[in-house]
């Protein structure tokens, strides 16, 4: 679980007895900032140097351990620079190559020089050979260690022997006291912290390697529960500061919304109108709603949205919608402008792409109270923006802003803290959402409009370029438009990728006759929303472009899109790009370019996008390929990340876990704080957002 503690310029980071302030930031990086979280920072993985093995009885490919003599050791010049010994002992000899060496260990490997060396050995054309071992000066007799070695997660100018040596004395100088309860720790099967710390840093032989290894044995199984553990009572205790805090009651008397639905010419989904219900009925509580509304693409969270903003504003107070990028901002503001303009409602556009005097004008009129909707990106939360009655703060793909972003859109409202509905087409797959959004209220669209139809998905090899050039070439013909999807704009030869100019260019000459597009994320923005309204009137073809169009492009007509190099992106921006086809009546394909050398993750992404089109599946399988941290891009969203227990495998943790923060929190709330002292320690604040 990380912890944001690393001292700054305002707060230096100090060190503490045996540790020096330079020793001190190093161990920063690794959010170690006292004795109590080098006992917490546990092991990547043990190596077993309690026994040695004769030179004769090495394997190869398994990590051993040897003691020998050295009786050669020289500077060879074969191509490079390198260190070759040769280790003896009664039942054979060992090659040692070091390919890159500093003095010391020239010294360290003089002949008549006793080492015990680790590592994994190969067979060579004169026997076996260890390339960069573990090498430790020994006397001869000297004893074994008794337990196995930890090999602990690190950072640059701090080596494994160093942070070695701090845990150890930690281990033995540091109580770990367990505050959770003995009679808890029998219900739950957990051994006690006390036991479980010090075995895990320090094994002893005889202790089942392969449980240790996978991460069941009962000392691990302790330390992941409690990590879990304070996830869910950090997550709850931020529930708890929410619902303390004073919002508007926005319950809102219908007109507006009876008007919006008279007025659509589609009516709502059964999942449409259920999250609609759930949320008007967060926004007539006092306190803020914070729901987070999940919907696999097309599923309609738009119009969701717009429901809740009316509500504000039948309520006598704003509303504010914030999206990434400005195309899907734009998106939204045409779709709200469309849909309210009849009801005598104006919305302000709010981006970084109007002109001074237009940004200033529009923000006078939010400042008033003239008008009362605001659509935008980042620059909603830049300071000239004023909203004195922001009532609902609604942030799509809220995983894309970080949480200082969504902390500033909230903060906008003046005196009472708004309602806040967070959208997003990435699901959540169920463990996750326990895990990581307890603090929130989850409304999920599982049903699409009618109309949407289903999306066949073909993977084809970049060598079968020109077949699908007859196949854009064929759809155009017969009045149908194409996007054609590559990841980079300028060359980069790390990637070998084509550049979307290029292939523009390209396109432009190999389709003649049709009218092909161009747009990506370093056009100045009026060019991207010409080139984009010239394309959704049907007046271009195909349509280039980078992940700019990933959200919010809706052209019904578009039933094929091309994406190439399709291994580089990731299953989520897949899953969104193709979700840009099939909006029409037309059977819409999307087709998947591959290159030449795919990688064991590339191939398991194409194989899932391939297989399933529910969204929650590809949510499943991602978060099984990429793991938890990664997926809901926690670094960045200041969700603590856990370290240890895994949401595949610790399920019943997890449940555990949840059920006894809340028991905790109710009726032993002191436990419940220590707990989370010793984990978090300041880590709460980023848990508002």
């Amino acid at each position: 679980m990380t912890k944001a503690r690393a001292g700054t310029a305002a707060s230096p980071v100090r060190g503490w007895p045996g540790v020096g302030t330079q020793l001190a930031g190093r161990l920063a990086k690794l959010d170690i900032h006292g004795p109590q979280d080098l006992l917490l920072h546990l092991p990547l993985r043990y190596e077993d140097e309690t026994r040695c093995v004769p030179i004769d009885a090495l394997r190869g490919g398994e990590p051993m351990q040897v003691e020998g003599e050295v009786t050669d050791c020289e500077v060879r010049l074969r191509g490079r620079r390198q260190l070759v010994a040769q280790i003896r002992d009664d039942s054979g000899a060992l090659t040692v190559r070091l390919l890159n060496f500093y003095p010391q260990q020239q010294k360290q490997l003089e002949p008549g020089k006793r080492v015990r060396v680790f590592g994994e050995a190969r067979g060579g054309m004169f026997g076996f050979e260890m390339i960069h071992p573990r090498i430790r000066s020994v006397a001869p007799g000297e004893a074994l260690p008794t337990a196995l070695t930890p090999v602990y997660p690190t950072t640059a100018g701090l080596a494994q022997t160093a942070i070695r040596r701090l845990i150890e004395r930690s281990v033995h100088a540091v109580p770990m006291e367990d505050f959770l309860p003995e009679a808890i720790r029998a219900r739950l099967g957990l051994m006690p912290l006390s036991e479980a710390v010090p075995l895990l840093h320090q094994p002893p032989p005889d202790v089942d390697g392969a449980a240790l290894e996978d991460r069941s044995h009962p000392a691990w199984q302790r330390l992941k529960f409690e990590e879990l553990l304070v996830q869910q009572l950090s997550l709850r205790k931020a529930h708890a500061a929410r619902r303390a805090r004073t919002a508007p009651v926005l319950a809102g008397d219908g007109r507006l919304v009876a008007a919006l639905l008279d007025d659509l010419p589609f009516a709502l989904t059964g999942a449409q109108a259920r999250a609609s219900a759930q949320i008007d009925a967060d926004l007539a509580q006092p306190h803020p709603m914070q729901r987070l509304l999940q919907g696999d693409v097309g599923s309609g969270k738009t119009i969701v949205a717009a429901l809740a903003m009316l509500r504000a504003v039948e309520s006598g107070w704003q509303a504010a919608l914030m999206a990434p990028t400005e195309i899907l901002a734009e998106q939204h503001y045409l779709k709200l402008d469309q849909w309210l303009a009849p009801l005598g409602i104006s919305v302000e556009w709010i981006a970084g792409s109007l002109t001074k005097k237009q940004r200033a004008a529009a923000c006078a009129r939010l400042e008033t109270g003239e008008s009362v909707l605001a659509v935008g990106t980042h620059a909603l939360i830049e300071d000239p923006v004023t909203l004195p009655r922001l009532g609902l703060a609604v942030v799509d793909e809220q995983h894309r802003f970080g949480v200082r972003q969504r902390l500033a859109l909230r903060d906008k409202g003046e005196g009472v803290s708004p309602h806040m509905l967070m959208m997003s087409a990435t699901p959540i797959p169920r463990t996750l959402a326990m895990s990581y959004y307890a603090d929130l209220d989850v409304s999920v669209l599982d049903e699409l409009p009618p109309g949407r139809t289903p999306i066949v998905t073909k993977l084809v090899s970049d060598a079968r370029r020109e077949e699908v050039m007859a196949r854009v070439r064929d759809a155009c013909r017969e009045g149908r438009q194409t996007y054609w999807v590559c990841p980079l704009v300028e060359e980069s030869e790390a990637l070998e990728l084509q550049t979307a100019i290029d292939t523009h260019a390209y396109l432009s000459e190999a389709l003649e006759g049709l009218g092909v597009g161009l747009v990506h994320g370093r056009m100045k923005a009026d060019e991207k929303r010409d080139t984009m309204a010239a394309f959704a009137a049907g007046e271009l073809d195909v349509l280039v472009a980078t992940t700019v169009i990933e959200v919010g492009v809706d052209v019904p007509n578009a039933s094929l899109m091309v994406i190439e190099h399709a291994e580089r992106f990731g299953l989520a921006q897949l899953h969104q790009l193709r979700g840009r086809v099939g909006r029409g009546k037309v059977d819409s394909v999307c087709i998947l370019m591959f290159g030449e050398a795919l990688s064991p993750t590339a191939r398991a992404r194409l194989k899932v996008i391939y297989e399933h089109t529910d969204g929650f599946e590809i949510a499943r399988e991602d978060l099984r390929i990429r793991g938890p941290g990664e997926f809901v891009g926690a670094r960045q969203s200041g969700v603590p990340l856990l370290r240890y227990a895994d949401l595949e495998t610790d399920g019943a943790l997890i449940d555990a876990a949840r059920d006894l923060a809340v028991e905790l929190l109710a009726h032993q709330r002191p436990v419940a704080e220590r707990i989370m002292t010793r984990w978090l320690a300041g880590r709460e604040g980023l848990l508002r957002a």
